[in-house]
């Protein structure tokens, strides 16, 4: 049995991964994470609130500010994040800026988004700490125009004009993050999108990743379909001359393309079980890290074995933990046992932190409660890990 002084990296240092946090704020972190161990609790929070949210119920931003924002988010606004960047760094642990607000509708919110995007890479241009920043196709081009064109409809007039306008807006921010030197992760959506999403992040690496890259497409690795679909990208960028981004996660909208399969009647492109995932998913990091100069890549999972295996085939390899191809992230107030000892040993580790008005993000924050307090969750985990923190510091 390995001893922890042989292993690569130890996800089992309570103390590394809770030193930022203040005996009180642990005692909150406890608290929180027991009470969305009980999916009935979250279930009806989660209406309550978000009705409480629409009708602008007195003290309800106050309240879901105090508990469930401070947990996942970093503050209301880029200026009001700077504090969490700064705590954050002093852990040597880097930040990954995302516009917390979900997909929008309108022409005016599309160019909101486009508008906070610029402001968040110039704010990452000027900290050395926030080395790229995550946006949401959905956030600046209409979900229903992105799935007509992925059917093969003919677009109107009016459409076309509107698709013309939305990747214009893409370009806008891709160019905006190559001349800020500040990467960009799109992210990953529903399948029914994601033929169009895929064409559209493919030409901005083309036209923007010749040397450096700075933009990033998101594999989801719970489809049968992306660990080739991964592989035939990078032979792709190869043979265009430019170098591929991926960021790979195993996915978020699993029981929705379910559903949605069995209602239509093709087949799910959803992995037949977990550890079909989990393959594919390792298999995929292999991959990026064994082409790690024509790759650049982040391991966005909460997976300890995922994030041990990468960290081991970058010791094997002999490449430079630090290398900037190289990169792990996870969620701000979650697996930071998983994040902070990365980051102590030398890694690339970064927190993915979603910022904005309590208003705009409720709807990012209901979702993360939601998911964790499935029985597939990782609530119990994470309560855990900060009992025995709370342990170790008799507290």
């Amino acid at each position: 049995m390995l001893k922890e002084k042989d292993l690569v990296v130890n996800f089992q240092d309570t103390r590394t991964a809770f030193e930022y946090k203040s005996n009180a704020e642990l005692k909150k972190a406890y608290w929180l994470f027991k009470m969305m161990m009980n999916p009935k609790l979250v279930e009806m929070g989660s209406s309550l609130g978000l009705k409480a949210i629409r009708w602008g119920l007195p003290f309800t931003q106050t309240i879901v500010k105090k508990t469930i924002f401070e947990q996942f988010c970093g503050g209301t606004s880029l200026t009001e994040t700077q504090k969490t960047i700064n705590q954050l760094y002093e852990y040597k642990t880097l930040t990954i800026l995302d516009f917390g607000a979900e997909a929008k509708e309108t022409q005016a919110d599309f160019n909101r988004t486009m508008s906070e995007t610029l402001k968040a890479i110039d704010f990452g241009a000027m900290n050395l700490s926030v080395p790229v920043v995550s946006a949401k196709i959905t956030g600046m081009a209409r979900f229903a125009l992105l799935e007509k064109i992925q059917r093969g409809d003919e677009l109107i007039d009016k459409e076309k004009k509107e698709w013309k306008d939305a990747l214009e807006r893409i370009d806008v921010v891709c160019h905006h993050a190559k001349d800020k030197k500040v990467g960009i992760f799109f992210d990953a959506e529903e399948s029914w999108i994601q033929d169009t999403i895929d064409g559209v992040v493919n030409s901005m690496m083309e036209k923007y990743n010749t040397g450096k890259v700075y933009v990033y497409n998101t594999y989801q690795m719970y489809r049968h379909d992306r660990l080739d679909y991964l592989i035939k990208s990078h032979e792709h960028a190869l043979a265009n001359g430019y170098k591929l981004g991926a960021k790979l996660v195993r996915g978020a909208y699993m029981e929705k393309e379910r559903q949605r399969a069995e209602e239509k009647g093709y087949p799910s492109p959803i992995q037949p079980d977990k550890q079909a995932t989990d393959t594919d998913f390792n298999s995929a990091l292999q991959y990026c890290i064994e082409h790690y100069e024509t790759i650049s890549s982040c391991n966005a999972t909460h997976n300890e074995f995922s994030s041990y295996f990468q960290a081991e085939l970058i010791e094997q390899l002999g490449v430079p933990k630090n290398h900037p191809n190289i990169n792990f992230c996870q969620l701000y107030g979650m697996s930071d046992h998983i994040t902070f000892n990365l980051a102590k040993t030398g890694f690339n580790a970064a927190k993915y932190v979603p910022y904005g008005s309590v208003k705009d993000v409720v709807p990012y924050l209901i979702r993360r409660a939601q998911e964790n307090s499935s029985v597939t969750g990782e609530m119990g985990r994470e309560l855990s890990l900060v009992r025995r923190e709370k342990a170790r510091r008799r507290i």
